[in-house]
C-alpha cells in the first residue's frame, strides 16, 4: 500500500524558486504518475528485501516473494478501492485548498459505519450514530463557510466525499484480504501494488499524466529520479505502517487516526499559507474532530463492556 501527496495549490516560496530543480519538480502536474512510480518502487523493494533476507536471514526478516495469479485476482477488489482512494484524494486536493481538505474528507467515519453494516453485518449503537450526526453537521457547516468565502468547489466536495468512502472501504478490504496472504503485510503490499501499477496506467492516459510527463524538462535528471525513488521508499514505509495498524487494531482505529492527522494538517496549512478563516469555519473543523473523538470514546467503552461481559457469559454457559 502506497500513498502519495499532491502539490495542488502549493505556492513556491522565494527559496524554492531559487532552487531550479525543486521548483520544476513542484510544477509536475502528474500525481497519478508519481503514485504509479511509488507502486513500482514498492514492488521492487519487496523482491529486493526478499532476496536479501534469503542470504542474510539473521539480519533481515522478510518473507519469500512470488506472484500467484490467483492471489492477484483475489486482492484485485482491494487494489481497485486503493486506486480510487488515491485518485479521488488527488482530484479533491486539485479543486479545494489544503485547509478545507480535512472537512472535505471528514465523512470517512460515517462511511465506515455504513459499510460495516452492509458488508460485515455489524450494527452501530445509537450513541455512535449520534456522533456520526455531529460529524455530518460539521461537514455541512464547513461546506457552508467555504461557500461564504467564495472558495467552494462543489466538484471538489464531491471528490472529497468519494475519497472518504474509498478510505473507509480500503481499511475494511485490507482487514478482509489479509487472511488470504497469511496475514502478512508485506505480501499484501506486493499484490496490492502489482495490481495498482497496472490499474494506474489507463488512468494516467485519461487524466493526461502521460502527456505531462513526456514534456517534463527534468525527465533525464538523475536527481529527479532519486527524489522520486525516495518518495517511493517513504510510501512503502507509510503503507507498511498503515497495514500493521489495521492488522493489530481495526479499520475504525485507522480512520480515526487519519482524521486526527487531517486536523493537524489543516492547522499547519492555515499557518503556513497565512490564511485567515472565520470563527464558524474553525468551528466546523472542531465539530468534525470533536464528533470523531466522541465516536472513538463511545466505541472504546462499548468494546470494553463487551470484553468484560465475555468471561461472564463463558462462565455462565459452563
Amino acid at each position: 500500500m502506497t500513498y502519495t501527496m499532491c502539490c495542488y495549490g502549493f505556492k513556491p516560496t522565494k527559496e524554492i524558486k531559487t532552487n531550479t530543480l525543486l521548483y520544476f519538480i513542484l510544477q509536475l502536474d502528474a500525481p497519478l504518475f508519481v503514485t504509479w512510480y511509488q507502486c513500482v518502487v514498492t514492488v521492487i523493494l519487496c523482491f529486493l528485501l526478499s532476496i536479501v533476507a534469503r542470504y542474510v536471514p539473521d539480519y533481515v526478516n522478510f518473507p519469500e516473494m512470488n506472484i500467484d495469479p490467483k492471489l492477484c485476482r483475489a486482492t484485485l477488489p482491494l487494489s481497485i478501492v486503493f486506486v480510487c482512494m488515491i485518485t479521488f484524494n488527488n482530484l479533491c486536493l486539485k479543486h479545494v485548498g489544503v485547509a478545507f481538505y480535512n472537512v472535505g474528507r471528514s465523512l470517512t467515519t460515517v462511511f465506515n459505519v455504513v459499510f460495516t453494516y452492509f458488508m460485515l453485518q455489524q450494527t452501530t449503537s445509537i450513541y455512535a450514530l449520534g456522533c456520526c450526526g455531529i460529524i455530518i453537521g460539521g461537514f455541512f457547516l464547513g461546506v457552508n463557510q467555504e461557500g461564504s468565502s467564495g472558495e467552494l468547489s462543489m466538484i471538489g466536495v464531491v471528490f472529497g466525499v468519494c475519497a472518504s468512502a474509498s478510505v473507509a472501504l480500503n481499511a475494511i478490504y485490507t482487514k478482509k484480504v489479509l487472511p488470504m496472504v497469511d496475514n502478512n503485510i508485506w505480501r499484501l503490499a506486493l499484490y496490492n501494488n502489482v495490481n495498482a501499477s497496472l490499474l494506474f496506467i489507463p488512468l494516467m492516459i485519461v487524466f493526461g499524466d502521460v502527456t505531462e510527463v513526456y514534456g517534463f524538462p527534468l525527465l533525464t535528471s538523475v536527481h529527479f529520479w532519486f527524489l522520486m525513488t525516495m518518495s517511493g521508499v517513504f510510501g512503502f514505509a507509510i503503507g507498511t505502517i498503515t497495514g500493521l495498524q489495521i492488522q493489530v487494531t481495526s479499520p475504525l482505529t485507522h480512520n480515526i487516526s487519519g482524521t486526527a492527522k487531517a486536523a493537524a494538517q489543516t492547522v499547519i496549512a492555515c499557518t503556513y499559507f497565512g490564511q485567515v478563516k472565520s470563527s464558524l469555519w474553525w468551528l466546523s473543523n472542531l465539530t468534525v474532530l470533536g464528533g470523531s473523538a466522541a465516536y472513538t470514546e463511545v466505541k472504546r467503552r462499548e468494546m470494553k463492556k463487551q470484553h468484560n461481559e465475555a468471561p461472564a457469559q463463558k462462565n455462565g454457559s459452563v
